[in-house]
């Protein structure tokens, strides 16, 4: 029988975690995360975690040309609910916003392409968009690739040019239009510094935990009560 401490690490090397539940958001978040990367500016269609399995699955073809302008994903063990929620309803001033339901989002500015997403990074969050998709807390929280030679020094939001800035928000603000559609179901009110972000990330694991407590340590602790059960 595997020692109980070894076990997590055991089933680490035996099987792929789950990218949302089964990896660390990092040992130094929020000051820098682990990023799980969905999306990469190439690609055509949307591609999104598939939250039973795992698995990227394709989520609906890109409609139009533009493209998302960064890497983007989410950060593993994280979740828009009610704490990120309520700071979107004080700053909005706003009762009725509640939170989405899904991991926070994360824009990573870097240099070099990827050729695809299903890849980790390491990110420096910088600031980040309050986004409302129909009266539910969506935040996107922008960061650098940590030692990109272009935006890798880069601390503040206000530091990235703002034509970036501009290209990132068109993309969310109209990534959800379909051909006959006019009216935007999708708004940015407000964008935030560092300082912020690094909260919206501290209130999203916190959500996290409420819901969902300590996903891979229980399923170790249920796996070493049955190893014992057999001994």
């Amino acid at each position: 029988m595997p020692k109980p401490g070894g076990l997590k690490d055991l089933f680490g090397k035996l099987f792929r975690p789950h990218p949302w539940h089964g990896l660390d958001p990092g040992p130094r978040s929020p000051e820098m995360v682990q990023a799980f990367i969905e999306i990469v500016p190439t690609d055509t269609v949307k591609y999104e975690i598939d939250k039973r399995s795992g698995y990227l699955t394709i989520d609906r073809p890109q409609r139009y040309s533009n493209l998302c302008p960064s890497l983007y994903g989410f950060i593993p063990r994280t979740l828009c609910a009610d704490r990120v929620a309520a700071l979107c309803r004080e700053r909005m001033a706003s009762a009725t916003i509640v939170g989405d339901g899904d991991p926070l989002d994360i824009c990573v500015l870097a240099e070099h392409p990827l050729n695809h997403g299903d890849v980790l990074l390491r990110a420096i969050p910088i600031g980040g968009f309050r986004m409302i998709d129909k009266n539910e807390a969506d935040d996107k929280i922008v960061a650098v690739l940590e030692g990109d030679a272009v935006y890798g020094a880069f601390r503040e939001l206000t530091e990235v040019p703002v034509a970036l800035i501009d290209r990132l928000k068109h993309y969310f603000l109209t990534y959800k239009l379909g051909p006959d559609q006019t009216d935007h179901i999708v708004t940015i009110p407000q964008t935030y510094d560092r300082a912020e972000a690094h909260e919206v990330i501290r209130r999203s694991r916190d959500d996290y935990d409420q819901e969902f407590g300590d996903v891979p340590g229980e399923f170790v602790r249920q796996i070493e009560a049955r190893l014992r059960g057999r001994a």
